[in-house]
């Protein structure tokens, strides 16, 4: 299945799953409603829009997440580099940079970084 990024309120919803998983589905109403001042039916539009993106598993009304915070940040992170920066890390670091500059401890880990992943 091809990886669809996410919309800012369903990485906010799947990070309040995170952050409380496993969450029974009544739970996970009342935490949107806090968090986000939501309505019942819009909390399970969210978590059913998940489960189609195959996001989360909702099982005898638990909720958890399928991916890992990490997993999916790297998804989105390379799914932005690839839609948007044409595959180029370098063009994505030039534009999130941009004016910017970073301190030598800052270029030092980023060179450590770079050098960890290296073929």
């Amino acid at each position: 299945m091809e990886y669809k990024s996410l919309g800012t309120m369903e990485y906010r919803f799947l990070s309040l799953i995170w952050d409380n998983e496993p969450v029974s589905s009544a739970q996970l109403v009342q935490l949107c409603h806090e968090q986000f001042e939501w309505k019942k039916s819009t909390t399970y539009t969210m978590l059913k829009r998940l489960q189609e993106k195959g996001l989360v598993a909702n099982n005898s009304s638990v909720v958890n997440s399928l991916f890992s915070r990490k997993e999916i940040l790297a998804r989105e992170s390379e799914s932005v580099i690839s839609n948007t920066f044409k595959g180029s890390l370098p063009s994505f670091i030039a534009a999130f940079l941009g004016d910017k500059t970073i301190s030598e401890d800052e270029a030092e880990e980023l060179k450590k970084l770079i050098d960890s992943y290296r073929r």
